[in-house]
């Protein structure tokens, strides 16, 4: 297993290529520290040809393989993520600020599960058939589209590459992938699992880099045919303008600002604990996270002070140790969430807890905390509102009924997922059908069956994945009609 000091370099024809003495690299640090513990090869076009050639030169063989073929590899890529768990989860918290206990418990075992899941799905992945009044059939193949790119963000850096690998791998497709700079510790040490499992050289390559470096030229690439990216909506919406004029396929999970609903009939103790989870989990950088919440008015003040209680137990600290809070990913994106919360008091927000960086004692003097932030008083049109901060702060505040409640939660330009907090089932359905968002949760937060589709409305993107949704996404569809009269 790579260790976390090397340089990490690219991965191409089954090998993983040692940077250049010239070549052009990266820092790597560490966000509970603030120090620079490696780096990382910052690829250019030359890397990208070397790639494009291995996977056409692995396309033929990969493609051709039984569907069951396929899914043993992937098998064993899974089997050997979970036997080196604990090591790649010390890598997450080290690359990103996590807390161990989190990458430990969800990240990579969620990794591992990507690859089971579809190694499984693909040999149940049938196509449709249609008779025509005793005339004709029609029937439909699937075909994978070739070489494909995924993009994948640093808050759930294996979680979220593997979840995109793994399907276009399944369906038969070889795969360029390009981590996020700012977190490529797993991706490389997915690298070298791969080589050790057997996976045929070619069929994966990973290029690290910078995403207006090497990211851009993996979208505009004439050979590559779809890309699947998760990150910002101003990146898609660069990555959708790039991509139209070649007519690539285009998967684009982005960004949300997504709303929690809780009534005054919700189960108590559980809704505060999945509010305080879908607010805060990873320090409020995950997509899916609930930064808007919205709490009926007849237990208003008595849910916020709960939920107040509830952030000032929090533990924050190292994320090596036993912690509900680490650090957040980068300086640049601390300052980034340090100055939302800036803004939201010029907006006239009242900060009720948090709004300041920590200072952690010890190993981590000088890492990029921020103390969970709970802000009251600001109205749906205030940027803090529509923007995502992506980092541990929401907003809250009383609707008088339902018909409020849905008016705030579909109140910005975003779509990705929201929570409703209720034991009133009627209630639950109806408004789930109104919500305008690509995920409704209902009593639970964060709740995930790999079979059902992922994705957002809006300008959170374009496109499904998961189950069946990512399996049609990375294969081409051709009907054939046959007439047998």
């Amino acid at each position: 297993m790579t260790t976390l000091n090397n340089c990490i370099g690219n991965f191409i024809g089954g090998e993983i290529i040692q940077p250049a003495a010239d070549a052009s690299l990266l820092e790597n640090i560490e966000p509970a520290t603030g120090q620079v513990y490696g780096h990382l090869i910052d690829s250019d076009n030359a890397d990208l040809e070397a790639a494009v050639a291995a996977a056409e030169g692995a396309l033929p063989h990969w493609r051709a393989l039984e569907p069951d073929q396929r899914a043993r590899h992937l098998e064993r890529i899974a089997d050997l993520i979970e036997e080196n768990l604990d090591t790649l989860a010390e890598a997450e918290s080290r690359d990103n600020g996590k807390p161990l206990a989190l990458a430990r418990r969800v990240d990579i075992p969620r990794a591992a599960a990507n690859f089971r899941f579809f190694a499984r799905a693909i040999t149940q992945f049938a196509s449709e058939s249609h008779a025509m009044d005793g005339r004709a059939i029609n029937y439909t193949l699937r075909a994978p589209l070739g070489i494909v790119g995924c993009i994948s963000p640093w808050n759930l850096p294996l979680y979220l590459f593997t979840w995109k690998i793994a399907p276009a791998l399944a369906a038969g497709n070889c795969v360029i992938a390009k981590p996020s700079e700012v977190t490529p510790t797993t991706a490389g040490m997915l690298a070298d699992i791969c080589r050790r499992a057997g996976l045929p050289a070619g069929v994966l390559n990973i290029l690290h880099g910078r995403g207006n470096g090497i990211g851009s030229a993996l979208v505009a690439h004439p050979k590559i045919k779809a890309i699947s990216f998760t990150g910002g909506t101003a990146t898609g919406a660069r990555i959708a303008a790039a991509a139209a004029p070649s007519f690539k396929k285009l998967s684009l999970e982005l960004g949300g600002k997504n709303p929690t609903l809780v009534f005054a009939d919700c189960d108590w103790e559980k809704t505060l604990d999945g509010v305080l989870r879908a607010a805060l989990t990873n320090q409020g950088q995950i997509c899916l996270c609930g930064s808007r919440i919205y709490v009926e008015a007849s237990i208003y003040a008595e849910f916020k002070a709960a939920l107040l209680e509830r952030v000032a137990k929090l533990r924050i600290g190292d994320p090596l140790t036993e912690v509900d809070q680490g650090a957040l990913v980068s300086a640049a994106h601390m300052d980034k969430v340090l100055n939302a919360i800036a803004q939201a008091k010029e907006d006239g927000g009242q900060i009720l807890c948090g709004g300041e960086r920590l200072q952690i004692d010890g190993r981590c003097r000088d890492g990029y905390f921020v103390a969970p932030t709970l802000i009251e008083g600001l109205p749906i049109d205030c940027r803090t509102n529509q923007k995502e901060i992506f980092g541990p702060v929401a907003t809250i505040q009383p609707f008088s009924d339902e018909k409020e409640a849905l008016q705030l939660a579909n109140g910005t330009g975003y779509g990705l997922a929201t929570s409703l907090w209720s034991q009133n089932l009627s209630r639950c359905h109806r408004l789930a059908e109104q919500l305008d968002f690509g995920i409704v949760w209902i009593n639970c937060w964060m709740q995930r069956d790999l079979r059902t589709p992922f994705g957002g409305m809006k300008n959170s993107g374009v496109g499904r994945e998961g189950g069946w949704e990512a399996l049609r996404f990375f294969t081409e569809a051709k009907n054939v009609c046959v007439d047998y009269t």
